[in-house]
């Protein structure tokens, strides 16, 4: 692929590359170029949000250049003060360890192993002395440091911030130095953090790298970035008909950017798409196109064509899931349990409140049937199945 054909796959969904100059000189040298990005294993499971970075990858390993997969485990035991209000507690070593060993599981759903180095960053931070260490603190000032604007909103307001939290974008920097990286690629959440790597890659006389920040995908709510936290994420190791469903719940907007980010899918074609529904042609068609493509990524393509089949038999024609385990609620009193109070045992909502606000919305069914009755009350002895939503389910049989 000739240098403009691919800086244009390289920049497909960046936000920004810096500088890309600098990346067209390297492409043009013909060298496979070592691509970082790095990833802390705070969480068990990655969600799509992460593989945006490793859609990013796979297109440079598709380039022929060499892909680093960093596991920030050293890191990781600092925690991130990206984005944070307050010091983020630290987690265990052996939080850090389990949850990096199903990173690394996970990871080649997308990448290819034969292409992918899988590195961690306790390798150099752990054989680094305290003497090295406070060199290392020696390259960057303060005041450097509070340009950041989490750093710099904290200072301002008066909360805290711990000195640990500033070695975090220098050893985020220095793992730059450690991989010799030509490319280094993160969120736009990172950009103070990979210029860091630049400046220090300067002063260990290396060639600094380019910086290619990626856009932070929304959930699903369209409006916060995904998050296991907010409960708005899909992860990349759920069912494929969870997967399917909530790929099928996004709005129609958030769907094209889903494209960008997610899809292999050439960008002229999905130009096309966009052309087209613009022009009459019915959204749902195209979002089940990029809900195949997703379920089919990590689980399949048998897989894919039965969450198909199992989202149009149960959305489109009403046919309830027949493969729920039976939960047992307790009716307390005699005349069975209040609607609002089984949906919060079983965990279809938050709260009681939530329950009510929902059956008057029309959004509480029993076998199929809508109801509207806010006071309904489930008889002991009783079992149904409870749908709450489009993709909520539970089948509940009331005891005495």
């Amino acid at each position: 692929m000739d240098v403009e054909r691919a800086l244009a796959l390289i920049g497909r969904g960046a936000e920004e590359i810096l500088p890309e100059t600098e990346l067209r000189e390297r492409l043009r040298s013909g060298r496979p170029l070592r691509v970082k990005a790095g990833f802390d294993p705070t969480a068990p499971d990655l969600h799509l949000g992460h593989t945006v970075l490793l859609n990013k990858l796979k297109q440079f390993q598709d380039l022929g250049h060499e892909a680093i997969f960093l596991i920030g485990d050293f890191t990781a035991m600092i925690g991130d003060p990206t984005g944070k209000s307050q010091t983020r507690p630290p987690l265990t070593r052996d939080e850090v360890i389990e949850n990096a060993r199903t990173y690394e599981e996970q990871i080649y759903k997308i990448l290819d192993p034969e292409k992918t180095l899988v590195m961690f960053n306790s390798t150099w931070m752990n054989a680094m002395s305290a003497a090295d260490l406070i060199q290392l603190a020696g390259k960057y000032t303060v005041a450097r440091m509070l340009e950041r604007d989490d750093f710099s909103k904290r200072y301002k307001s008066g909360q805290a911030i711990a000195i640990h939290e500033f070695l975090y974008p220098l050893i985020q920097g220095y793992d730059s130095v450690a991989l010799k990286a030509d490319v280094e690629l993160g969120g736009t959440d990172q950009k103070f953090n990979l210029l860091v790597g630049r400046h220090l890659q300067e002063i260990y006389g290396q060639k600094p790298q380019v910086v290619i920040t990626m856009p932070l995908l929304e959930g699903l709510d369209g409006v916060q970035k995904m998050s296991k936290s907010l409960g708005n994420y899909i992860g990349i190791t759920e069912p494929p008909d969870e997967q399917f469903g909530k790929l099928m719940s996004i709005s129609d907007t958030l769907m094209w950017r889903y494209f960008e980010l997610l899809s292999f899918r050439p960008m002229e074609e999905i130009e096309a798409w966009k052309r087209a529904c613009a022009e009459g042609a019915n959204p749902r068609d195209f979002k089940v196109r990029l809900a195949l493509e997703i379920v089919a990524r990590f689980h399949g393509d048998e897989a894919a064509r039965r969450a198909l089949e199992q989202f149009e038999a149960r959305f489109r024609h009403g046919a309830l899931p027949q493969d729920l385990e039976t939960v047992q609620v307790s009716a307390g009193e005699a005349d069975g349990i209040g609607i609002a109070h089984l949906l919060k045992a079983v965990g279809l909502v938050k709260s009681t409140s939530e329950a009510l606000r929902l059956i008057q919305q029309g959004a509480v069914r029993i076998d199929g049937e809508r109801i509207g009755d806010p006071k309904l009350r489930i008889p002991p002895g009783s079992s149904h199945v409870f749908q709450v939503g489009k993709r909520r389910f539970a089948k509940v049989e009331v005891t005495r």
